[in-house]
């Protein structure tokens, strides 16, 4: 984080859909606020591109990068929706970010619980302020710092039911933490009753040589803004822990697949290392 604001790549998530408003079409994914909450309308956007990738580098105007973002959040969106079908009507967006989610939810029963890093979510909640954008009565701040609190405690204290179905979301987080403190949240969202959902993302590792060479300078240019990397895993290796944790349902998808499916057909992305590497997975149990 900056100054207490959020961090270098929840800017970039939030640039990039905004950016993905109004440069891609056909659109994977619908988000009015994101312009909004940067403090930009619309019709600015397209010089903000220019200026986003100045200041935060090429993810925003990279259109496979940006695309996967989009991608992420539409899947993740269309979990929530088919959990509420069913009958649920919790869910805990964890390191929220910018995201808005909460501020467009559809569905007048679901409570969503936004879990960040307590400087973070008062940065964001001056910018929702500053934006004129409302925070509904179903919507829950959670402000966690993990060297000082724990998710269970804070979580219970805000009203969260863990006896009661839920679905996690868990977006552009893994990958920054240890993979002891990824299966400890794992296993905290398994033991929740059932039917519980978690949807995330996470980094496969390398199986090449050149993938080695570009994940090694990928960690170091993000380890010098602050933001180290600390877990990859292959797909076999994920799904055996989160077996081993209860979850019986495991679907998983490489980036351009997910992509791809979205688009209705098979998109070819040539030489994007970065986006071969990222891996959206829902797990159920």
């Amino acid at each position: 984080m900056e100054n207490g604001g959020p961090s270098r790549t929840a800017l970039v998530t939030a640039y990039a859909r905004a950016y993905h408003q109004i440069a891609d079409q056909p659109q994977i994914f619908t988000d009015p606020l994101a312009a909004r909450l940067l403090g930009h309308v619309g019709e600015e956007l397209p010089e903000l591109g220019t200026a986003a990738t100045d200041r935060l580098g090429g993810a925003v105007t990279d259109r496979p990068r940006r695309l996967f973002f989009a991608t992420r959040a539409r899947f993740a969106e269309d979990t929530v929706a088919a959990a509420v079908a069913a009958g649920v009507r919790q869910v805990v967006i964890l390191g929220a970010g910018l995201d808005t989610f909460a501020y467009r939810n559809p569905h007048r029963d679901l409570r969503v619980f936004e879990v960040d890093h307590p400087a973070t979510q008062a940065w964001k909640r001056e910018r929702l302020a500053t934006a004129g954008i409302d925070s509904p009565d179903t919507l829950t701040f959670v402000p966690v710092d993990f060297e000082t609190q724990t998710l269970a405690t804070e979580l219970e204290a805000a009203g969260f039911s863990r006896t009661d179905p839920a679905v996690f979301v868990w977006l552009g987080v893994v990958y920054y933490l240890t993979p002891d403190a990824a299966h400890a949240t794992l296993a905290y969202i398994a033991d929740q009753a059932q039917p519980v959902e978690v949807v995330f993302d996470y980094l496969r590792t390398a199986t090449t040589a050149a993938e080695r060479a570009y994940q090694r300078a990928r960690a170091e240019r993000l380890a010098a803004i602050g933001e180290p990397l600390f877990s990859y895993f292959t797909p076999d290796g994920i799904a055996a822990k989160l077996r081993a944790l209860g979850f019986t349902g495991v679907e998983d998808h490489s980036a351009p697949d997910l992509i791809s499916g979205y688009l209705g057909g098979s998109v070819e992305f040539e030489g994007s290392s970065a986006l071969h590497a990222m891996h959206m997975l829902r797990a159920s149990r």
